[in-house]
């Protein structure tokens, strides 16, 4: 038996290509998609999941979670970036199906305790959902076999402001109590994702081999593509999210450091990733009792967005 994943998602257009990755892939075994306020609301973020199951022809779960930050006010949803409805604006039919009835964080905390020791989960949003689950029941962190994120920045510049990634930026607190839990985590941030950049020619390449998933995936990062050649002059984008989802499969494209994670949650650093390696000598005490996470740092860039977009190309019909 494959392990269970849970995939906790705010699709947009990057969650759009590494959750056709996750439901293609043959070595992942999709439980549930949970989902949270980030790239668009809480509600249209599960709709859109709905969407992307239904679009594969698959029946996983779809359970709503967080429609706000835990303590911080919301900072607004990035339309420019993804589009009003998360897919680049070319307004997709609503899905079929319904709306799982229980709360995500629930639903993670009733998977984790059915599955002890068994049960990643791959978080590709802000970490509200996985905060909550944690205060709601303290004890899974020690369950749960893993936790891979796409987040932070341990080295390179934030992409919100100077120093804060995105999701980590959209719920500091929730990130810090996350990264504080007694669970093993992979921290794939700026570090690596900006290393990978998938080109438009990539995209329409597979648009040709598949032409109805890859095809929707072309049409979704029409507006993702604009905004990052007048933001970076790149005729492509960053791929962020379909890096957690390649580290899942295949770890051995990255490298990493150890270190424990603090997250500031306040002032001009609010929402940046602050990284103590592991060994490091400094007398701070913040970090006490703080596990290490592996934080990586360098990636085979064209072997993940083959690994990414082969899959799709395989098994997509």
């Amino acid at each position: 038996m494959k392990n269970p994943v849970i995939f906790d998602t705010d699709p947009g257009i990057d969650d759009a290509f590494a959750i056709h990755h996750a439901l293609y892939h043959p070595e992942i075994n999709l439980i549930g998609l949970t989902t949270v306020f980030g790239n668009v609301s809480v509600e249209t973020a599960a709709k859109n999941a709905k969407i992307l199951v239904e679009m594969a022809g698959q029946d996983i779960p779809v359970f709503q979670g967080a429609s706000g930050p835990l303590v911080a006010p919301h900072k607004g949803f990035p339309d420019f970036i993804h589009g009003a409805d998360g897919f680049g604006d070319i307004n997709l039919p609503d899905p079929k199906g319904s709306i799982e009835k229980t709360f995500a964080p629930q639903f993670i905390i009733d998977s984790v305790r059915q599955q002890p020791g068994e049960v990643t989960i791959i978080a590709v949003g802000p970490l509200t959902n996985l905060a909550m689950a944690l205060r709601m029941a303290p004890d899974i962190a020690p369950l749960v076999k893993e936790v891979i994120i796409m987040g932070g920045a341990a080295k390179e510049y934030g992409n919100v402001s100077a120093v804060a990634e995105a999701n980590i930026f959209n719920d500091p607190h929730a990130a810090d109590i996350v990264f504080r839990a007694d669970w093993p985590m992979v921290m794939a941030g700026l570090d690596v994702t900006h290393q990978v950049i998938l080109h438009r020619k990539e995209a329409e390449e597979l648009a040709q081999k598949v032409p109805r998933i890859g095809g929707f995936l072309l049409d979704a990062a029409d507006l993702y593509f604009k905004f990052y050649n007048g933001a970076f002059g790149i005729d492509g984008c960053y791929f962020h999210d379909p890096c957690a989802t390649a580290y899942y499969v295949n770890p051995e494209l990255f490298g990493a450091i150890d270190a424990a994670v603090r997250v500031s949650c306040e002032g001009p650093a609010f929402g940046q990733t602050l990284i103590k390696p592991k060994g490091h000598p400094g007398p701070s005490t913040e970090w006490d009792g703080c596990r290490n996470h592996k934080i990586l740092m360098q990636v085979k860039g064209a072997a993940t967005k083959d690994e990414v977009l082969g899959t799709i190309a395989q098994f997509a019909d």
